[in-house]
């Protein structure tokens, strides 16, 4: 199952370092990816968005990769204020991209889901859930950072 590391950094300037660290792990070079907002977008015509293009393309992509909405919104909001997105993806003896990411100062997302559902129970005993599982999806926090890995 592939795993992709996710990392904002306010400075685009530790861009070339994280890449060159990232890709001494192993990654291919395809595999590991920048993005920063263009600093323009060319309008084509009257009814031509590109902006709003792009930001909607980013947001199903990341979505698409298991990001919940809270998280593409600060990514999102993250671009915009000038940051930009480091991408690390490859199979699981790769997630070590999103300690380089934490080491080079990627930035914590606060994500605020709400109140826990209050949901009934269930008689019978409970089973703790299997994290070794090869069905498992969605994001993995990483600890003492603001990488995220998500498994798609």
């Amino acid at each position: 199952m592939p795993k992709t590391a996710v990392g904002l950094f306010e400075n685009p300037g530790l861009l070339e370092k994280v890449i060159v660290e990232i890709a001494a792990l192993g990654f291919p070079r395809t595999e590991v990816r920048a993005l920063q907002e263009p600093r323009s977008f060319e309008v084509a015509g009257v009814m031509s968005f590109p902006r709003l293009d792009y930001e909607v393309e980013l947001r199903r992509e990341l979505r698409r990769i298991g990001a919940t909405a809270a998280e593409v919104d600060a990514y999102v909001k993250g671009l915009q204020r000038g940051g930009a997105l480091v991408f690390a993806t490859g199979p699981d003896q790769k997630v070590a991209a999103a300690e380089v990411m934490n080491r080079r100062g990627a930035l914590e997302i606060e994500e605020d889901s709400g109140a826990e559902p209050n949901l009934p129970e269930t008689p019978g005993p409970r089973a703790a859930p299997n994290r070794d599982s090869p069905v498992l999806a969605g994001r993995i926090r990483e600890p003492a950072g603001g990488a995220a890995l998500f498994v798609w």
